[in-house]
């Protein structure tokens, strides 16, 4: 996806989560947004089931209740992030920048958190069951313990 074509997708979403009548629900599935810059966007309830966010810049992004399961977040800049109640299961975040997001009641189930910076994350009530944290770093991590 061109860098235009994802501000189209993310005015629609907006519009959608306003309720407003040309919204759409940003329906990300699949998708290629490999080194996107999606800082700050609010994809609440968004669908990126098994997208390739490889090196994306989503610091700040508002991910509450979106369907992240099997993406490819390698790499990502997830910094202060909010991953409330998202599901990431399966998800790929080998690497990633995740340092002070908000990840309160997400399912991380089997995801891949190898070598991934967590300084200051909230983790409360998230679900890590069979999750790879070698090489994590969680200094300063908060909520439930791992």
């Amino acid at each position: 996806m061109t860098q235009q074509e994802i501000n189209e997708t993310l005015r629609l979403h907006a519009a959608w989560l306003a309720k407003e009548p040309d919204g759409k629900r940003a329906d990300l599935t699949h998708a290629d947004l490999a080194g996107v810059d999606m800082a700050g966007a609010n994809l609440t309830g968004a669908d990126l089931t098994g997208a390739d966010l490889t090196g994306a810049q989503m610091s700040g992004a508002r991910m509450t209740y979106a369907n992240m399961f099997d993406a490819n977040l390698t790499g990502a800049n997830l910094r202060g992030a909010h991953m409330t109640c998202a599901n990431l299961t399966g998800a790929d975040l080998t690497g990633a920048n995740m340092a002070g997001a908000d990840f309160t009641g997400a399912n991380l189930t089997g995801a891949d958190l190898t070598g991934t910076n967590m300084t200051g994350a909230n983790l409360t009530d998230a679900d890590f069951t069979g999750v790879d944290l070698t090489d994590a770093y969680l200094a300063d991590a908060i909520g439930r313990q791992i």
